[in-house]
């Protein structure tokens, strides 16, 4: 089987502008959620903003994907290299925008005020992202809500093993702060009132949040022909679906089990084997309750899990992305992140409060998405 190697990162969250930035404020336990009114008509949330106002998408992956090329060393143009960008939630804002335009002054309104609308298609963002890097190979633009980031990341890596291509750039961005998105959520009762508590006893539900993390993954044989820094290998991954409710996880969580069991058998890995979980971790009633027992079904008591959303917020597609990002650093440095936010644990789990340093070797990086989708990957030094 071909290995396959992670040689760039680039990271963009509320915690900060870079991968660095967003690490280290991690690690001293900060959070980028801060309590925002983007909107009048909506009244004031806790929210995981990039800057002041809603971030673009467009920019927010021209930004990513640089200081991605950036970190791997690469020149562009990229004619051979694969493009898997996934969101959840894509062009949702300027469609709002268009509705909006449309609903105000439909009668007076220029066709040509409308300007390219295909570009806001859902898939459009990776055919830009393949422009950007000048790809003319395989590309792909995932959708799959929450699990998006690790399914991209996955997708990818098949590619790779399969032959297809020899590098790809893999991840996904999401700009997901949205009237629509904030009144969705708001009307499921699902977000928090002061902040994100992965957990916690007294969380109040999920907090939305912008970002990104794009990769380069390189079969092992290129990587060591350019001579390139590499930060860890992904070993496998599970791709699962409940086929049981729109936003609920199925109580006995038998297919996200089912997930993790097909991830660590691909992974040659067994559940002892796992130093560190990047759980889920969206700080809602349902999810931590259902995570938190996954975990404790299969693994050894003592394994380390935290959630980095009480300092990123949720970024929704993107969160897996980053979740993958920040296990790759804790495999550099040897250092468990905090989960942020945790006062008062409810679960019986070695649920990190404090950065922390430990011989990390395997590292099993969890996504949970509405419509039931169960993504594991499992990353090694």
């Amino acid at each position: 089987m071909v290995k396959v190697c992670v040689t760039g990162i680039g990271l963009i969250s509320a915690l900060g502008g870079s991968l660095e930035d967003s690490w280290r404020n991690l690690l001293a336990g900060k959070s980028g959620i801060r309590l925002h009114q983007p909107f009048p008509e909506i009244t004031p949330l806790p929210l995981g903003l990039i800057g002041q106002q809603p971030a673009g998408l467009t920019m927010l992956t021209q930004l990513v994907i640089s200081s991605t090329l950036q970190d791997a060393g690469l020149v562009l143009p990229l004619a051979d290299c694969a493009v898997v960008i996934g969101s959840s939630r894509s062009y949702q804002a300027s469609w709002e925008m268009l509705a909006q335009q449309m609903y105000e002054d439909a009668a007076n309104l220029p066709v040509s005020s409308f300007g390219n609308w295909l570009d806001t298609l859902p898939h459009m963002n990776a055919i830009a992202s393949a422009r950007q890097i000048g790809a003319s190979g395989i590309v792909l633009a995932p959708m799959a809500a929450c699990a998006t980031g690790i399914w991209s990341i996955a997708q990818a890596a098949l590619l790779i093993q399969t032959g297809q291509c020899q590098q790809a750039l893999a991840g996904a961005v999401e700009a997901p702060i949205t009237r629509l998105t904030l009144a969705g959520f708001e009307q499921m009762g699902a977000l928090a009132k002061t902040g994100a508590y992965p957990f916690d006893l007294h969380r109040e539900g999920l907090v939305l949040g912008e970002g990104a993390s794009v990769f380069v993954l390189e079969s092992a044989e290129l990587a060591k022909q350019r001579q390139a820094k590499v930060y860890g290998e992904i070993l496998g991954f599970g791709l699962t679906n409940d086929a049981y409710h729109t936003n609920s996880p199925e109580p006995e969580g038998k297919s996200a089990i089912a997930a993790i069991k097909q991830c660590l058998e691909s992974s040659c890995l067994s559940p002892a084997d796992i130093d560190y979980i990047h759980a889920h971790g969206t700080a809602t009633q349902l999810n931590d309750r259902i995570e938190s027992m996954v975990i404790q079904h299969l693994f050894p008591q003592g394994v380390a899990v935290s959630s980095t959303k009480g300092s990123t917020a949720h970024t929704l597609g993107a969160s897996g992305a980053l979740g993958v990002a920040f296990s790759l650093m804790a495999l550099k440095h040897q250092i468990l992140p905090p989960n942020v936010g945790l006062q008062q644990p409810e679960f019986d789990l070695d649920v990190i409060t404090a950065a922390r340093l430990s011989k990390i070797r395997h590292v099993l990086c969890l996504s949970f998405g509405f419509g039931g989708q169960n993504a594991a990957i499992a990353i090694a030094r």
